[in-house]
């Protein structure tokens, strides 16, 4: 953390804010009281770690009974893929079982996975995804 000292500014345009004449807004924002002003203004700067969230893949899972027009479909839609890529992840999925549909965050992959089950449910299909952290 950074302490840093500031000698604070008092050109106010008075004549936007009339009833602000004579105190500091700016010190006052920082808890002080106007009159006990110093001309000081303590400013605290802090440095904060920023990490990138985990990430999660989305996984279909093969059936037996969702035809591979309707995978097709729904990764170009949900996971805006164009046609040749949904069909290689169709292909993925029916060869080996299952098949990557893109990393996310958590809550965006969860909710991909949700939108493509509930989708295959309208439509009477058993087709689901998993979400497992990406590594």
């Amino acid at each position: 953390m950074y302490i840093q000292t500031k000698k604070t500014h008092k050109s106010y345009n008075n004549e936007c804010f009339p009833s602000l004449e004579g105190y500091n807004t700016l010190s006052m924002t920082m808890g002080t009281h106007p009159q006990e002003d110093s001309g000081d203004l303590l400013l605290l700067v802090s440095k904060t770690n920023v990490q990138r969230p985990n990430m999660f893949r989305v996984l279909m899972l093969n059936d037996d009974f969702t035809p591979m027009e309707f995978v097709v479909h729904v990764l170009s839609e949900v996971f805006h893929m164009s046609l040749e890529q949904a069909t290689q992840v169709m292909l993925q999925v029916h060869h080996d079982g299952k098949g990557v549909c893109g990393v996310f965050t958590r809550d965006i992959a969860e909710t991909k996975a949700q939108i493509v089950e509930a989708i295959a449910q309208q439509h009477d299909y058993p087709l689901r995804c998993e979400v497992t952290p990406d590594v």
